[in-house]
């Protein structure tokens, strides 16, 4: 009889729990717990449960100011781990993640944002791949605005101060002070299939920290940097630069905090085909 597996936190820790298959035999899988020991994975979940992924899903925001709390490496790796069970197209499992705190971190920071500061560095450096379209068309480009100018409206940055936009971008680079900085690389020989499984893997990973009551902010802005970033972490010449994301404790009282960006309804995006 085959058995699905929970992880357990106990004292802080993980434990794993054994899955059993008839054709794969006995394996160990790391997964965030309920408070219960193994249960069926084709068990319904209760409506406990249910809420709990519901609200982890519904809670994560950008955030992009966070507290000076240190993440204890322990949780961290608890929330790889989980994360690690994102699909994968033939379970190639394409992520590499690069995780900064510490002298790391500060030296990282540093770098990147005095070179985003400096200008003859900040035009020296482009992005190795297009994130955004290169023809920007509505709804897309109206959307974008939007949430740019909310943003800006509660740290109170008018549409002419450019100083306060560079300043606020800056931020980007520092990882909004967040105590630990992820860096995210695929192997270059990966496909754009790769990219899809490695965006399912980021968004466990915001997921599972929401689950611990941590924030995160996934950020495109490194990628100008790659070849400065591939210098200063040594990266291998075949590890291409994904993306960033700041990951921590975020600060309740900074108002850049309250922006909730919004979503289209689902009738908007979805066609149901029936007959």
């Amino acid at each position: 009889m085959a058995t699905a597996f929970v992880l357990q936190r106990a004292q802080g820790s993980v434990k794993e729990c054994t899955h059993r298959c008839a054709a794969h035999g006995a394996r160990r899988l790391p997964v965030r717990p309920a408070r219960t020991s193994c249960v069926n994975a084709f068990d319904l979940p209760t409506p406990e449960q249910a809420a709990a992924v519901d609200a982890a899903l519904l809670t994560r925001h950008s955030m992009r100011a966070f507290l000076p709390r240190a993440v204890p490496r322990s949780m961290l790796e608890e929330i790889l781990a989980v994360a690690s069970r994102a699909p994968s197209g033939t379970n190639t499992q394409p992520w590499q993640v690069h995780a900064l705190t510490g002298a790391a971190l500060k030296r990282f920071t540093a770098r990147v944002t005095a070179a985003y500061l400096d200008p003859d560095q900040n035009a020296a450096h482009r992005e190795e791949y297009a994130y955004y379209p290169l023809e920007w068309r509505s709804p897309y480009i109206d959307r974008r605005r939007k949430v740019g100018w909310d943003l800006y409206g509660l740290l109170g940055i008018g549409k002419t101060d450019k100083a306060r936009m560079q300043a606020q971008h800056a931020r980007n680079f520092g990882f909004f002070d967040a105590p630990v900085g992820l860096i995210f690389t695929i192997d270059r020989v990966m496909q754009q299939g790769s990219w899809l499984d490695y965006g399912m893997f980021l968004q466990n990973i915001m997921t599972a920290a929401r689950a611990r009551g941590l924030h995160t902010c996934p950020q495109a802005a490194f990628t100008q940097f790659h070849a400065l970033i591939a210098e200063e972490l040594q990266l291998a010449p075949e590890q291409m630069l994904v993306c960033g994301m700041s990951l921590g404790w975020a600060d309740p009282a900074a108002v850049e905090n309250s922006l909730v960006s919004e979503r289209a309804p689902v009738a908007e995006f979805t066609r149901f085909l029936e007959d």
